[in-house]
């Protein structure tokens, strides 16, 4: 799991990255099967440390393939946030990442975003409405 980087504009200026005191970034990459969740599950545990009302936002942008062994971590952290009057949100727009979440009966709990300023925003990828109403994959 690595923190989410913020890259220079092209006049090599990085911009300050935007503070948000209760919204913290876990981001998975690569492939996230039963031998392979461990460190995100970790990293899942981890961002929900401390007190107070919690956002988490669960990148998984660069990750090339999750099967169902990702729900049960990802319902634990919605369920803890939710107790701490925050949220849950992931970041995907592959359809075999949502088709997971179709075919568990959670895309309405995990909607697709496009990124984490858009998860941050509760802007959903317009393609996974969709796809939670059992539409194509």
């Amino acid at each position: 799991m690595t923190p989410h980087a913020r890259l220079p504009d092209p006049t090599g200026h990085v911009p300050l990255p935007v503070l948000f005191d209760d919204c913290r970034t876990v981001r998975a990459h690569g492939e996230l099967d039963l031998s392979t969740m461990a460190p995100l599950e970790e990293a899942l545990r981890r961002a929900r440390t401390g007190t107070g009302r919690l956002c988490l936002i669960v990148d998984l942008s660069a990750v090339t393939f999750v099967d169902g062994s990702l729900l049960a971590p990802l319902c634990e952290a919605w369920n803890d946030c939710r107790a701490r009057h925050g949220w849950t949100r992931v970041v995907y727009t592959r359809p075999a990442t949502a088709l997971v979440f179709r075919v568990s009966g959670l895309a309405g709990r995990f909607p697709g975003y496009a990124c984490a300023q858009d998860a941050r925003q509760g802007i959903v990828a317009w393609s996974v409405p969709h796809l939670a109403r059992g539409g194509a994959a």
